[in-house]
């Protein structure tokens, strides 16, 4: 971090300098799933690694931004087991044997640490690799893949719009870049029809054969059961183990995709991985760990990186969801950095919500500063107050709770970066 700067320099040019130096490592991956996306990236990667698993594949993943350490980023799969996340030695030496290659010339962070993905999965041997975009897609440095076995593309909003573009349709065309002429793709739900067109026709321009949610596959609830369709059959399987109905639609994508990859799949793999798939920080429940000892007895707490309007309305929607089944006072603890629509983000919860406390995000420079960031929830129409730690606002909580209400819910959230900070607190690092 120190050597190379932050962020996003969007070129393909420096990493294919630094791959071919390092010998192409990227001609040398198992069949590869490339997901690219504005929200549910990382959930229908964990159902993919979750259904693999279940058929006894082994998996590579690659995920960003970590939450505790860096070696979340990378899982090596395990043949008939669950993948593991790399051993400090092995990480260790990709780090440097790419530093070596790269010889001092510029670079990103994000670009050195693509590089290691590519030598860590092409010197471990597996059934597939899942590999998540960072940024965008068309000039993200992990899309040097030209050959993916299936490409996905998850629900596209505003996001990132200084390099993206300042709308859905300009971001969508950046996503469908990591469509390789003549490969599968699978396209999963999109809430704007100006993004599912140009999805639509790059893919009819690239003669990629084509998967569309709401077309060629789909999944509802149905008596408490996710049935699940596509052209292959129907599937009738309990509810996926990640809260909210937004993950059925990432299930299903996720199904579709590793069947347009290549591999079979069976309803028992299916029924196992709906039960067996995690994500953390997603929707995560914290029900042990040392914050705890500040939250109101009986309080449930929950932890979501979710951090543009998107992912806040599905958020809330789960929230919403939870109410229904067992009324709660729901207060937020929030913590968001400056590239972020912060009033968009809370006016998802318009109607939810008792009282947002805002907190600073550790280590981070493009932090909002929480009283910036109360204002931001008072003109999305809520009552909040900064703080300076999650812990004192668990305690305020506390102190503004009605004694005669029921235990509260939690939600921490609106970064990643907020989310890590929570875990490593904690002391509840993903594994």
């Amino acid at each position: 971090m120190g050597l190379h700067p932050k962020g996003f320099d969007l070129s393909l040019d420096r990493i294919n300098r630094l791959l071919d130096v390092l010998g192409n490592p990227h001609r040398k991956l198992p069949p590869v799933i490339h997901v690219a996306g504005t929200n549910g990236k990382g959930s229908v990667t964990a159902f993919c690694r979750a259904l693999l698993e279940a058929g006894g594949y082994s998996a590579h993943v690659h995920t960003s931004p970590h939450l505790v350490n860096w070696h979340e980023r990378y899982r090596i799969g395990v043949k008939g087991g669950r993948g593991q996340l790399v051993d400090d030695a092995v990480f260790a030496d990709a780090v440097r044997r790419v530093a070596d290659a790269n010889a001092g010339q510029h670079i990103t962070v994000f670009e050195i640490l693509t590089a290691v993905t590519f030598i860590l999965f092409s010197e471990h041997p597996a059934d597939a690799a899942i590999i998540e975009v960072g940024l965008g897609g068309r000039f993200d440095a992990t899309n040097i893949i030209s050959d993916p076995a299936v490409s996905v593309i998850m629900p596209i909003s505003l996001d990132h719009q200084p390099y993206l573009g300042d709308r859905v349709e300009l971001i969508a065309a950046e996503k469908a870049g990591v469509m390789k002429p003549g490969f599968p793709v699978v396209i999963g739900h999109q809430e704007y029809d100006a993004a599912l067109d140009v999805l639509m026709s790059t893919a009819e321009r690239l003669h990629c054969p084509s998967a569309v949610f709401g077309q060629d596959f789909m999944a509802h609830e149905e008596y408490g059961r996710l049935v699940y369709q596509d052209e292959f059959g129907l599937a009738d399987l309990p509810l996926p183990r990640l809260p909210g109905r937004h993950q059925y639609a990432n299930a299903a994508a996720a199904i579709r995709a590793v069947k347009a990859a290549g591999f079979t799949v069976t309803e028992t793999m299916m029924e196992k991985a709906m039960s067996s798939v995690e994500w953390p920080g997603r929707l995560q429940r914290l029900s042990e760990g040392r914050l705890l000892s500040h939250a109101p007895a009986g309080a449930e707490i929950w932890i979501d990186g979710g951090h543009n309007p998107g992912a806040g309305e599905v958020i809330a929607e789960a929230m919403a969801n939870f109410e229904e089944r067992q009324s709660r006072p729901l207060f937020l603890i929030t913590g968001m950095i400056n590239t972020k629509d912060p009033v968009g983000y809370f006016k998802a919860f318009t109607g939810l919500v008792e009282k947002v406390f805002c907190v600073p995000i550790r280590g981070s420079e493009a932090m909002i500063d929480p009283v910036i960031l109360s204002n931001a929830a008072y003109d999305a129409g809520l009552v909040a107050e900064p703080m300076l730690t999650v812990g004192d606002a668990l305690e305020a909580i506390k102190a503004v709770l009605d004694p005669e209400a029921l235990p509260p819910r939690i939600l921490v959230g609106g970064s990643l970066y907020l989310v890590g900070d929570v875990l490593a607190d904690n002391g509840t690092p993903p594994k």
